[in-house]
């Protein structure tokens, strides 16, 4: 996917991927009405007080398509936490999740951050052989009501 370009989140994407979000949890997991507006509720409070020494997200483009992103957001002093990671499905399988897992794992070693961590949901398999082959590690595993759906809800750690 050489003519892909990352840039940075800007406050005009909030829309985007709030939409892009709840369209496709919807569609591949049968997510309610409510995911989206959380989903939002995350940018709102990213672009209202993030700090971008410590905190930042990327959006993949591909000419003016937007079709993916990932963020690092601060948990505490030494861990950060991966969010918002999401690839369209015309984007997956060429190598673009490689690319913003390592651009969101590199800035969160440099800005000083010595832990990742990440909640994801069992049925997101892909996503799990991706976190595993870039050294992160599986700590939880619980059954949940979320988002209208019955899911195995995973935590996932990774040492920077």
């Amino acid at each position: 996917m050489g003519d892909v370009s990352l840039r940075r989140f800007v406050a005009g994407d909030m829309h985007w991927l709030a939409a892009r979000h709840q369209d496709l949890y919807s569609r591949e997991e049968g997510f309610d009405d409510s995911y989206g507006p959380l989903i939002a509720a995350v940018l709102h409070e990213f672009c209202g007080s993030h700090d971008p020494m410590y905190e930042r997200g990327w959006i993949a483009t591909k000419g003016s398509q937007r079709i993916g992103s990932v963020f690092c957001l601060k948990e505490t002093e030494n861990l950060a936490r991966l969010r918002l990671f999401l690839l369209t499905p015309e984007a997956r399988g060429q190598g673009l999740g490689k690319r913003l897992l390592r651009e969101c794992m590199g800035f969160a070693r440099q800005a000083g951050y010595h832990e990742m961590v990440l909640h994801t949901h069992e049925s997101r398999r892909s996503s799990g052989s991706l976190y595993r082959a870039f050294g992160w590690q599986m700590s939880d595993s619980r059954p949940v009501f979320s988002f209208g759906v019955n899911l195995i809800e995973q935590t996932w750690r990774v040492m920077l």
